[in-house]
């Protein structure tokens, strides 16, 4: 039996009683896509079905607004934990890597060595992150009249309620950056919680930043690999991840990852990137887009969004309802990236003047370039419709 229930901003959603003796996942998108699916444990449970269709802002972009003034300043851009004189160094190796991702997949030896590279991709470009575009490292659902800031706000405190968060639970954010939703999500819901990320400059970023917030005391965040979380079974009662397991070699692999740590009736949401049905790998177009995607974010190989309920349910889950939320009448998702063309250009050029001056180290400038180009890619891939970001 579902209710539907209509709340502000076009999302709605159906509140579903379930009687079965099972506990509930969910996977989700706000702006593209959701899958809810169910944790095969034991208890009575209910379920949120997410009904939506969000727009977006974007990860990549430059676009100086009142949010992302309080993340960085261009004085500060550092390359986390890299030493000056080895950030084009290790720009270099990344981008040698990652050069063509599809092979990852096909190499035991390569995919050992993503986590140790998708580490090295958040040193090189967490400050840039934060400089141009704030604390929540995602693309966003986008309404008429509401700000980027308010829509990005909007779419972290949906998730709380999605996965009903409230004071006294415990909740995971599984790639967490440097916890821009981690704090909007506790400030919202009154809930615990606690972030994982690979990188040990953006858990300091992150401590810092819920300290400023006053909300040290209900965020926390550990560093560590999500394929191997160093938590008990069934230590939290939900769970999310934004736009953040697409880095995992094998997606069924974080899954099973989180469904460990889930405890019987937790919910989980989670936003993928993937590539639709438009996508044809025999279009060299296509193929060149989502390789540059894949190449400018750390990725070994975007999955098809046809694959993920397969995954989920590798993992041990059961897929109770798939939504393209991208899909009309969501407007275009990739508006912001290319708003951001010409403060890209001003800020490249401070960019090159803090390197000239010492201030920013050698190698800043081809990361901001990668950044860039990969922005370009993402919004070609949302204008030709054979990539989503929020599956």
């Amino acid at each position: 039996m579902a209710d539907i229930i209509d709340i502000p901003y076009q999302l709605s959603f159906s509140y579903i009683s379930s009687s079965q003796n099972q506990t509930l996942f969910q996977t989700c998108a706000l702006s593209s896509w959701s899958d809810l699916v169910r944790k095969k444990h034991g208890s009575h449970s209910e379920l949120l079905l997410l009904l939506a269709h969000p727009v977006a802002g974007g990860v990549f972009g430059w676009v100086m607004g009142s949010a992302e003034q309080k993340g960085k300043r261009a004085v500060d851009l550092k390359m986390g934990t890299i030493s000056r004189d080895k950030v084009e160094d290790n720009y270099n190796q990344y981008w040698s890597f990652f050069r063509k991702p599809k092979e990852i997949n096909n190499s035991n030896s390569d995919e050992k060595k993503v986590p140790a590279f998708v580490d090295t991709f958040y040193n090189l470009v967490t400050d840039i992150y934060e400089w141009g575009w704030g604390q929540s490292f995602h693309f966003s659902p986008s309404f008429p009249g509401i700000s980027h800031r308010d829509s990005t706000r909007l779419h972290e405190e949906h998730v709380a309620d999605l996965i009903g968060a409230k004071k006294g639970m415990k909740i995971i954010d599984v790639g967490c950056g440097v916890g821009g939703p981690m704090r909007a999500i506790a400030a919202h819901s009154t809930a615990n919680v606690v972030g994982i990320t690979i990188n040990e400059y953006q858990v300091g970023r992150a401590k810092a930043h819920n300290k400023k917030a006053g909300l040290d005391s209900t965020c926390d965040v550990v560093c560590g690999n999500f394929l191997e979380m160093p938590f008990e079974n069934n230590t939290f009662d939900g769970a999310y991840s934004i736009e953040a397991t697409c880095h995992a070699p094998k997606l069924e692999d974080v899954y099973r990852e989180i469904y460990r740590i889930m405890k019987p009736g937790a919910l989980y949401v989670s936003y993928e990137w993937v590539t639709t049905d438009k996508y044809h790998d025999d279009n060299p177009e296509h193929v060149e887009v989502i390789q540059g995607i894949e190449r400018g974010d750390a990725l070994p190989g975007l999955r098809r969004q046809d694959e993920i309920a397969e995954l989920t349910t590798k993992a041990g889950f059961e897929v109770v309802e798939e939504k393209d939320l991208a899909s009309p009448p969501a407007g275009a998702w990739w508006t912001r990236l290319k708003m951001g063309r010409i403060a890209y250009w001003r800020n490249h050029l401070l960019v090159m003047v803090l390197i000239f001056f010492g201030v920013a180290p050698k190698g800043t400038v081809e990361v901001h370039e990668m950044l860039f180009d990969t922005a370009a890619h993402l919004s070609r891939g949302g204008e030709t419709g054979i990539f989503t970001p929020m599956c």
